[in-house]
């Protein structure tokens, strides 16, 4: 007999030789139920504009294009000769996450996509449930249609 078993049959331990233990399950308590979503990938709309210097729209273009290729989850993109407008769905743990990521998008692939050498000026990161809120509302941004790279 293991240490401890006669104890626990002297407990109150009146099983038949055999006989199964049922199982009961222990709730969890609130501060554990409350972590548990936060590790959880969720969806974030992210809105990325950049601006700088003008660049010939041919080449704004190929690099967005290059941009959409190498980075597939890119909704829209929206340019002009000295300024563009990014807009895709980020999966991240939190906002914090989504941000980070997206702020370093046009950086990493400025060279790889031969982005113009533009700087961050704006980004807006929503979650999954704001941004469908706010076109249901008619306001905020308009759906990502047409899908892909299109001048201003």
């Amino acid at each position: 007999m293991r240490p401890g078993a006669a104890a626990s049959r002297s407990l109150g331990g009146s099983r038949a030789a055999g006989e199964e233990r049922a199982l009961t399950s222990v709730a969890a308590g609130e501060m554990y139920e409350a972590e548990e979503p936060q590790d959880l990938p969720r969806l974030w709309h992210v809105t990325l504009s950049v601006s700088g210097g003008e660049a010939p729209l041919k080449e704004v273009r190929r690099g967005l294009e290059q941009l959409a290729h190498d980075h597939p989850f890119l909704l829209t993109s929206r340019y002009a000769n000295d300024h563009a407008e990014i807009r895709y769905w980020e999966e991240a743990r939190d906002l914090h996450d989504a941000a980070a990521v997206a702020l370093r998008l046009w950086g990493e692939h400025r060279q790889t996509a031969k982005l113009p050498p533009w700087e961050i000026v704006g980004l807006e990161v929503i979650d999954r449930e704001t941004y469908h809120q706010r076109i249901a509302e008619g306001y905020g941004p308009l759906p990502a249609t047409p899908v892909g790279v299109h001048p201003f």
